[in-house]
């Protein structure tokens, strides 16, 4: 998949979310195709439901061991990876 650092998108008035055209096709996503939403944190993961609940949740926790990092280090991260986008963003520090 396409390395895409981050993008944004805009969450409408029904809870409706467009993913961005590049990550769409980086993803293989197609009109009309189910997602799973996994919740993580504060964050979450849309995959696509070819793979399933199970099987995502089977490749995160491969993802963690082979990385070396605990649930506990993915979240934290997130919350700096987000404070940076914030500060770049927004130019001040978030929450």
């Amino acid at each position: 998949m396409e390395t895409i650092k981050y993008m944004t998108a805009e969450i409408k008035a029904r809870g409706q979310l467009t993913i961005p055209k590049r990550i769409r096709e980086a993803s293989h996503l197609e009109e009309g195709e189910v997602v799973s939403i996994i919740p993580v944190g504060d964050s979450i993961i849309v995959t696509p439901k070819r793979l399933e609940l199970d099987e995502a949740r089977r490749q995160f926790k491969k993802i963690l061991k082979v990385s070396g990092l605990s649930v506990d280090d993915l979240l934290k991260g997130l919350e700096v990876e987000r404070e940076t986008l914030y500060r770049e963003k927004y130019g001040k520090k978030g929450r």
